[in-house]
């Protein structure tokens, strides 16, 4: 079943795109150490504000959004730390399941499944099926996810194919493509980072090929509908050729 979902936007909205927003939502250590709290406060504050920005994103015409929860890195910070976030997933996906599927919200999680603690990858698969039905909206939460190891785990799946002695198409973007974890979305449009840093950080890199890069410097648990609707009104303002050169302007 695709990914994309099937329902309208508001009227002349989701023309205008941005259709698929990726968020990278830095900066939950730096808001709790600049308040004296601990950087457990930073990352529950961090949900708060997913929370109003998926509720911001259909609003302003966004069909998909996705954001990294937690990279294949992560599981190098303090175990303290490592164990906190895992016990977010659990409080969010406990608290906030039912409303996402009342509201027909579809949730992928991209990523390896393996290695994930047994009652985290258990809440993963219930999430995803709960809400498979649902065609309004995507959230895609990438989750000890990287973008080298997508690819890598996509090349494998095209080589356990040809090893199986399956009919496999020729090797090239779309076979590779069609192996990631993000197979089946909508192209992403505008890859976001928050906290004034300037790389990706290992995140989409296969799908950032043709996607435009908005940098804002907002800690995360200060990120909402303004900041969404920011990244917004940079990307209706892009001139995108995709390798092309601007179409001539005809005089009026």
């Amino acid at each position: 079943m695709s990914a994309e979902p099937l329902s309208d936007q508001p009227p002349g909205l989701a023309s205008l795109g941005p259709r698929h927003v990726a968020l990278i939502m830095d900066g939950n250590g730096r808001w709790a150490e600049a308040r004296g709290l601990p950087r457990a406060i930073g990352h529950r504050e961090g949900v708060q504000a997913l929370k109003r920005t998926i509720q911001a994103a259909p609003k302003l015409g966004i069909k998909c959004l996705t954001v990294f929860g937690f990279s294949t890195e992560n599981w190098q910070r303090p175990a303290e730390e490592v164990s906190d976030l895992m016990g977010l997933v659990r409080t969010y996906v406990g608290s906030d399941l039912k409303r996402l599927e009342k509201e027909g919200v579809r949730l992928r999680i991209l990523g390896r499944r393996k290695g994930l603690p047994d009652d985290i990858a258990k809440i993963v698969d219930k999430a995803e099926a709960t809400t498979a039905h649902n065609d309004k909206f995507i959230l895609q939460v990438a989750f000890n996810y990287g973008g080298r190891a997508d690819i890598v785990d996509a090349a494998q799946r095209y080589v356990d194919r040809v090893k199986a002695g399956e009919a496999v198409e020729p090797l090239d973007e779309a076979a590779l493509g069609a192996g990631l974890s993000t197979a089946g979305g909508p192209p992403v449009d505008v890859i976001v980072r928050t906290s004034g840093e300037y790389r990706l950080s290992n995140f989409l890199l296969w799908e950032a090929a043709y996607a435009e890069l908005v940098y804002q410097d907002i800690l995360w648990p200060d990120y909402g509908e303004a900041a969404l609707a920011d990244v917004v009104e940079q990307f209706r303002n892009r001139d995108r050729r995709f390798g092309g050169r601007p179409a001539a302007r005809v005089a009026g």
